[in-house]
């Protein structure tokens, strides 16, 4: 079997896996989010933090929800790291510096998951379980629960009450990431992946001295890095690491992990919003972007000229054999094109068109499918931007699921889109500009600009790979890329629950024989241009001086 063959067959089962899934997840977790049921063990959450998960929230108490749990875990986070040396199960790993713990707790705090450091000579036992793990779940509950308060903001009306951000979040915890992984883990052990709290230990001599791994519980937490599209792994190779990652089964395993949260919130939005026709359309515009990004980075990674990649049938380097080149670009596509940030394969050395498509995926918003929630709301954004440009095109006010597209909405969703570039964008020019950042840089030139651009679009846009070869583990890089993920992370959902409650005030608009169809592939197409125009060509000078000077100069 040719490797271009076994590729598309692998992207063939993943596709019918999702699809699989894609049903009774999305209704499982609509009536998570709808229930007013409270179990047990939620009524003990409850009780411990003084919450009251029946009041409801307008979106400024959402949002003041929202920002004082995310503090609370970054400074959680933050002095678990520095009071990590006198922590038991620390694996006699000194304290982490304070420039790498405020960036660590800020990236994983950001659902980010950025890693400046070699986790397995790095973190003990009680940080990584206690500390990362943790917010592993966490951050990945507070997207959806802000994804499900914009769904509320669509299906409600004359209110401003958006649901309860406590009983969000708890619910989406224990009713939906707990149990899924803990059957995930299960897999991930049962392909080879480690689940121990073993110490450091020499496993050989090699070239004239020893080489020593540490032991952890890795599956649990690569079940939820994937499964919550965190990204950060145990060990510094990530998800290309034998003990995170043993064979193409629980590859192809793992991306399905990344993926199907992210698709499957479609089919919840569509219940909640009252048509699930709705929900196909938003999967659609996801799944015409994701298989595109997959076929044009196979294209780029076979089809490289000269006699090393007629020798290997590809751009191999930087790819691990036991994968090869078809699953390392679904895994690489999969990664940038939601906020996850694991990565299978070394993607600086992807070919410079390859490179690109990692770039341009995250640039887009990671909305195809995206990050658990924020995917969605991302996706939900970019539709109320489709259908206003329709509007001005026919001269009539926009409408999308019986709510009209004022000013006050388009202001919203403008913002949201203009935060990130600025982040992005303005970040890399000052790194250029000055000189100790650009020391950082392992190489020169189209491929070293793309280091820096990588680095910052990474967090700005709470994806957490790195384009490596750029030395992050600075005081400017910890600081200034900690502080993008911050801002990149919760000043957009700033707009999205204010839009949320803008939305939610409003009666419903009937339908006329004028009003767009959003359910229908006319839709779809314009949605998926708008995407494409409205964020990419955003990004376009950037890319030109970065992969695209490099692939067009190869």
């Amino acid at each position: 079997m040719s490797p271009v063959t076994a590729g598309v067959l692998q992207l063939l089962a993943l596709i019918a896996a999702l699809a699989l899934a894609y049903r009774p997840l999305g209704d499982h977790m609509a009536r998570v989010y709808s229930s007013e049921k409270h179990y047990r063990p939620e009524k003990w959450i409850y009780k411990a933090i003084g919450a009251n998960p029946s009041a409801e929230m307008r979106w400024p108490a959402y949002l003041r929800a929202v920002l004082a749990f995310s503090a609370v875990s970054v400074l959680f986070l933050y002095l678990l790291q520095r009071l990590q040396g006198s922590l038991p199960g620390s694996l006699g790993f000194v304290s982490i510096d304070p420039d790498q713990a405020f960036n660590t707790a800020a990236s994983f705090v950001a659902n980010t998951n950025w890693q400046s450091y070699y986790g397995e000579q790095a973190m003990g036992h009680v940080v990584q379980t206690g500390g990362l793990a943790v917010q592993n779940f966490v951050s990945a509950a507070v997207g959806m629960a802000v994804a499900v308060a914009l769904v509320r903001g669509f299906a409600r009306s004359r209110t401003g009450e958006l649901g309860n951000f406590w009983a969000d979040l708890v619910r989406g915890t224990v009713r939906i990431l707990l149990p899924l992984s803990v059957l995930g883990a299960i897999i991930l052990v049962a392909c080879g992946a480690i689940q121990n709290f073993a110490g450091i230990h020499e496993v050989g001599q090699f070239m004239g001295g020893s080489q020593q791994w540490n032991g952890g519980a890795v599956a649990s937490q690569e079940v939820i890095k994937e499964l919550g599209t965190n990204g950060g792994g145990y060990f510094n190779a990530n998800s290309a690491h034998p003990f995170e990652n043993p064979n193409p089964f629980s590859n192809l395993f793992e991306i399905f992990l990344i993926l199907v949260i992210p698709f499957s919130l479609t089919r919840t939005f569509g219940k909640m919003v009252g048509s699930v026709k709705q929900g196909y359309a938003i999967l659609a515009t996801m799944a015409v972007i994701w298989v595109g990004f997959v076929a044009l980075m196979m294209w780029t990674e076979f089809a490289g000229k000269g006699p090393a990649f007629e020798v290997a049938g590809g751009a191999m380097e930087g790819k691990e054999t036991r994968f090869g080149i078809g699953a390392s670009a679904i895994f690489s596509v999969s990664t940038t094109l939601t906020s996850t940030g694991a990565v299978n394969s070394f993607h600086s050395s992807y070919t410079g068109f390859g490179g690109g498509i990692q770039l341009l995926g995250m640039q887009l918003g990671e909305i195809a499918p995206g990050g658990v929630g924020s995917g969605l709301y991302g996706m939900l954004i970019m539709a109320i931007i489709a259908v206003f440009i329709a509007g001005l095109m026919v001269g009539r006010t926009p409408e999308y699921l019986g709510k009209k597209i004022g000013t006050r909405e388009i202001k919203f969703a403008a913002c949201y889109i203009l935060i990130t570039p600025a982040l992005v964008l303005g970040f890399t020019a000052a790194a250029m500009a000055l000189d100790t950042p650009v020391n950082s840089m392992t190489n020169s030139g189209a491929h070293g600009f793309s280091e820096i651009l990588y680095a910052y679009t990474s967090g700005a846009n709470n994806n957490g790979s790195a384009f490596a070869g750029l030395n992050a583990d600075t005081q400017w890089f910890n600081s200034t890329i900690g502080i993008a993920m911050l801002l990149g992370r919760f000043l957009p959902m700033v707009f999205v629950l204010a839009l949320a409650g803008s939305l939610a005030e409003q009666k419903p608009v009937p339908e006329t024989a004028g009003t767009l169809r959003t359910d229908k592939p006319l839709y779809t197409g314009l949605l998926v241009g708008t995407i494409l125009i409205v964020t990419g060509l955003t990004y376009f000078p950037a890319l030109a001086l970065g992969p695209l000077a490099e692939g067009l100069a190869a």
